[in-house]
């Protein structure tokens, strides 16, 4: 705790002494007791800090934190309300922080409780710094940095290692030893900076980008040997993450022991848990190279053999087929007199088909002149004309034997035909034929057509029996 600024530190004299009166006569309630230690307290300690634990954290509905700040041999309650919470910049403590507070010290009149009311509170310690690791490692996942679409490959077999780091720490030591036991030939250069120390994070920058310029390596080790959270944190600022997702160099980050996870280690092409896995990352086994070569060189031995083979016996073959240039020669002047010979017979039965095909023109021209088609046509309506006139006659022949035949059938059926005999037909005043004595009475006109004329009759009397 900071030493406190005082001012007016005791009350007025007599302030709470009863004198020399009788007893109850200055007596003071307990709330007007609260109200003086009340402004007693905030008179006297006008802003401090104070260091300490979080305990007994809540948060209300209203917004407001309350909660206890304590180390090993004591605690005191706290107060932080909403207007102050929200000028906290987002932190949110929880149980067990150890964070720093400025606050006044006050008393809570409705309990006598002295507390501290809290203005300010930011993670004490290891706190602030796993804060800005978290803060900064959210920003830059945000923009993408951390992405894997976005890490280049690393080169299969490096032609030349940069390295940035101490020239003096363990990790160059470390990263040579492993080159030199798995492939003592392959190029190093180191670019020094500090690694520790409120420079180390520029000087980290500025060997990356000095790798760059130089352009002679195909990828970096950037990295450091194991240490505290406050040794490594060169590792942890924004510029040194920048710097190696700029790098055109394919970047391996090897910061610190396995467990350790920086944001450069996050933001690097690779990662390798220690600067010697790096190295053995990054280089070839010079055994197992060596291995390869003679399995590689077998090989090719036995294909370069075989290829030998192949052309001699491919030689040897040609040899066999090759012929006399004039043998060659005649055989070509054989083919051409025979392509001359197809030409020709080719030629003459082309131009036979086109004779046949204008022949056939002709023929077609003769049989659509106009004249001979109009003769043509005239001689067909001629031919026409009198075979309707023979239709025609022999229609009506037909029709005449047809109505003859029919005009008999009709005569010799027909009623008139009946009265030409001598028979008659009686008919009533209406006109209807008496086919009995019961459709007339005595005195009724009748009417008897006759095969010529007709006579009215008038009945005298009839007679109504059978015949």
């Amino acid at each position: 705790m900071t030493t406190p600024s005082r001012r007016n530190a005791l009350p007025a004299a007599g302030t709470f002494g009863t004198g020399h009166n009788s007893p109850g006569s200055h007596a003071l309630s307990v709330s007007a007791l609260n109200r003086q230690v009340k402004s007693l307290l905030e008179h006297s300690f006008l802003s401090i800090q104070v260091i300490g634990e979080i305990g007994n954290f809540a948060r209300p509905s209203s917004g407001h934190w309350y909660f206890t700040l304590k180390d090993d041999q004591a605690q005191v309650r706290c107060a932080m309300f909403r207007n102050s919470v929200m000028r906290n910049r987002g932190y949110l403590p929880k149980e067990g922080d150890q964070v720093i507070v400025t606050a006044r010290v006050s008393l809570y009149e409705g309990r006598g409780d002295y507390q501290l009311i809290c203005e300010q509170m930011q993670p004490s310690g290891l706190g602030r710094l796993q804060q800005a690791f978290d803060e900064l490692k959210a920003r830059l996942a945000r923009e993408g940095l951390f992405e894997q679409a976005r890490k280049r490959p690393l080169p299969a077999h490096p032609a030349h290692i940069g390295v940035v780091t101490s020239p003096t720490g363990a990790a160059i030591h470390d990263i040579l030893t492993v080159l030199k036991r798995r492939f003592p030939g392959l190029p190093v250069t180191l670019y020094p900076t500090a690694v520790q120390g409120n420079e180390a994070a520029r000087q980290i920058v500025a060997a990356i980008e000095l790798a760059n310029r130089h352009d002679a390596c195909d990828v970096l080790i950037v990295g450091r040997g194991g240490g505290s959270l406050e040794d490594l944190w060169p590792f942890n600022e924004e510029i040194v993450a920048r710097a190696i997702a700029a790098s055109a160099i394919p970047v391996v980050s090897a910061v610190g022991h396995e467990v350790d996870i920086s944001i450069s280690d996050l933001v690097a092409d690779q990662r390798a848990p220690t600067p010697s896995a790096a190295a053995e990352l990054l280089s070839p086994d010079q055994h197992n190279l060596r291995l390869r070569l003679r399995q590689i060189a077998s090989r090719l031995n036995a294909r370069i053999n075989w290829q030998l083979q192949r052309k001699r016996q491919q030689l040897l073959s040609t040899r066999q087929r090759l012929r006399h240039p004039g043998d060659r020669i005649r055989e070509r002047m054989q083919r051409i007199d025979g392509l001359e010979l197809r030409l020709r017979q080719s030629t003459r039965r082309y131009l036979q088909q086109r004779e046949q095909r204008l022949e056939q023109l002709r023929k077609r021209m003769t049989l659509v002149r106009p004249d001979r088609q109009l003769q043509r046509q005239r001689d067909q309506v001629a031919r026409q004309r009198q075979r309707l006139q023979q239709r025609m006659q022999t229609v009506l022949e037909r029709a005449r034997l047809q109505l003859a035949q029919r005009s008999g059938r009709l005569q010799s059926v027909s009623p008139l035909a009946t009265l030409e005999r001598g028979y008659s037909i009686l008919l009533t005043s209406q006109g209807q034929a008496v086919t009995s004595a019961q459709q007339v009475s005595p005195g009724e006109r009748l009417e008897a057509r006759l095969h010529r004329g007709r006579l009215a009759l008038i009945v005298d009397h009839g007679e109504t029996g059978e015949s």
